[in-house]
């Protein structure tokens, strides 16, 4: 009963649907975590809650992969007095993403001038909304961040975008005051992953959707020529 009050519910139209979903939302995730550990490297400002993880890594002497995922963590208990609840991809966000930005920036190493970086950065914030659109589409769970966000506006009954302001803009100001990277980076951001992940998000949510009602088609096809045999 406990489980059931704290985790969502999977809906999948066939197992082969959720078998697919799962492989989507784990591309999407190790993806992310690639773009992300590309941003840092660029050296040009990250996002706000890398800005609070860099800061704490400096500060702490922690992999950054670590203190992404210790981050995930806290904001995760967070959500207990929101009565928020966790679903798979909730619990592989908070995993995944991490160990992936590390072992990116492992191969990857730190841009040598602005003329590296910028690309760099661009091409992983571009990657980040095509991971970010991929493993939302999935449909199996928001991750820690998102979850809160929506959280804190269901109890609070103020708009998104102000929660968000306010959620994001916390977070980069104690990520500054810890030494994090901001920059022109951390501008392109907050004004270009919005409009990017919507244009990836849309195309992969109908590319799913219309990939789920065909097993959904392909099933009821198969049991009624069962049946009829």
């Amino acid at each position: 009963m406990v489980l059931r009050s704290i985790l969502l519910p999977v809906a999948a139209t066939s197992r082969r649907d959720l078998v697919e979903r799962i492989a989507q939302l784990l591309c999407g995730l190790v993806l992310y975590g690639v773009a992300m550990g590309l941003m840092v490297r660029a050296g040009i400002g990250v996002s706000p809650w890398d800005v609070l993880a860099v800061g704490l890594t400096e500060r702490t002497g922690l992999g950054f992969g670590l203190i992404t995922c210790l981050i995930a963590a806290v904001v995760l208990l967070l959500w207990i007095p929101l009565r928020q609840r966790v679903g798979v991809g909730t619990l592989l966000n908070a995993v995944v993403l991490g160990p992936a930005a590390d072992v990116t920036m492992l191969v990857v190493p730190p841009a040598a001038s602005p003329w590296i970086g910028v690309p760099l950065f661009l091409a992983g914030l571009v990657l980040l909304s095509f991971a970010t659109g991929l493993y939302i589409a999935a449909d199996l769970g928001p991750g820690p961040r998102d979850g809160l966000m929506t959280g804190l506006v269901r109890v609070t009954g103020r708009p998104v975008w102000l929660v968000r302001t306010m959620l994001e803009g916390s977070v980069l100001v104690v990520g500054f005051l810890l030494g994090g990277p901001v920059g022109v980076g951390t501008m392109l951001f907050a004004f270009g992953v919005g409009p990017l992940i919507g244009l990836f998000l849309g195309r992969f949510t109908r590319l799913r959707q219309a990939r789920s009602r065909a097993l959904a088609s392909s099933r009821d096809v198969v049991g009624h020529a069962s049946q009829s045999g």
